[in-house]
């Protein structure tokens, strides 16, 4: 009797497993054949009423429908898997004749793209880069540069403090003291970097800036060297046409200091209104480094001395293009950004 009702849990598991529509019908015709509370588990419960004789056969026998019922199964969940897979490929077929979608590709920022440029005229003289910290100790912005505490030039560059001999850098020349403390001459370094001063934001000022400055050391180093450096500069940035001017100024770490301007790109010194009628642009200021900041930086001036000097990138960066408003660096306008 129970070989009989196992051959009838066989055939019916074989009809209902062929007709399995998805992967859960399947799942449930498992549980209801092969499950803990399934059909053919019902059937090896009443093998205690058999005799010692029947037993081995109808065990024997129900090892050999399980394995049968599961051979099944694993049949028809190829099957399905096949036919989903199948489906699937026939829904998401592509055409490779049509053409593609170009992904959007990011561009240099203008500011990095002359960094980059500046970057690569530097080392191509000998010049390595350098870099310190933005936030920074008065010391080494002021005091190390010859700018004391009662000093005039302070009032010039609004600080940002955050006690009051920690402070965000005014500019990049801590990173020449910090050279020179940690490195004997010669010396031949640029350290560009981020500067903050507390301005207003408009057209020409805001209160994040770059600046790139310079710096020379070694024995025998003179003004003459400085103005053949900074020439041979201008002339690989603007062109080999550039012309060039050194007015006297006056720096408290530099001695004697100057400022070079470049002839007008426009007017070529005629004057106009790029210019403001002046015929010059000014880019950068420079000069040979103060004796005292020399002493300061544990390097004798009897027997070294060095030029510095310092600019704007964004201004370079504003004359290069033709651009007015130094707030468009900042804004993230793609369709500003997008023209570089």
């Amino acid at each position: 009797m129970l070989l009989e009702d196992l051959q009838n849990i066989e055939k019916q598991a074989a009809q209902a497993l062929e007709s399995a529509a998805d992967p859960k019908a399947l799942d449930d015709l498992r549980v209801k054949y092969l499950g803990k509370k399934g059909e053919l588990t019902a059937i090896l419960k009443q093998m205690g009423s058999l005799s010692a004789e029947e037993r081995p056969k109808v065990g024997a026998f129900a090892n050999e429908v399980r394995a049968a019922i599961e051979n099944l199964i694993e049949q028809r969940s190829n099957a399905l898997k096949a036919q989903m897979q199948e489906k699937k490929l026939a829904e998401e077929k592509l055409d490779v004749t049509l053409p593609g979608k170009a992904a959007p590709l990011g561009k240099s920022h203008p500011l990095n793209k002359v960094l980059d440029e500046i970057k690569e005229i530097f080392l191509g003289m000998g010049f390595s880069i350098s870099e310190g910290p933005e936030v920074e100790l008065d010391y080494y912005n002021f005091e190390a540069l010859n700018i004391p505490k009662n000093h005039p030039a302070r009032d010039t560059q609004d600080t940002f403090y955050i006690p009051d001999n920690v402070l965000l850098r005014t500019q990049t020349s801590p990173v020449q003291i910090r050279t020179m403390e940690k490195q004997r001459p010669p010396i031949r370094v640029i350290a560009p970097g981020r500067v903050y001063r507390s301005d207003a934001v408009d057209a020409t000022h805001s209160p994040l800036f770059h600046q790139i400055e310079g710096l020379v050391v070694d024995k025998g180093v003179t003004m003459a060297d400085l103005k053949g450096t900074l020439e041979m500069f201008v002339k690989r940035l603007y062109g080999e046409d550039s012309v060039v001017r050194f007015r006297p100024h006056h720096f408290p770490f530099t001695e004697p200091s100057a400022e070079l301007d470049v002839q007008c790109f426009a007017c070529h010194g005629e004057g106009c209104r790029l210019c403001k009628g002046e015929g010059w642009i000014e880019i950068l200021g420079c000069g040979m480094v103060h004796p005292k900041v020399l002493s300061i930086c544990g390097v004798d001036p009897e027997e070294y001395s060095g030029f510095a000097f310092g600019l704007g990138l964004e201004r370079i960066v504003m004359r290069r293009y033709n651009i007015d408003d130094l707030r468009l660096f900042f804004e993230n306008d793609v369709r500003f950004l997008g023209q570089f």
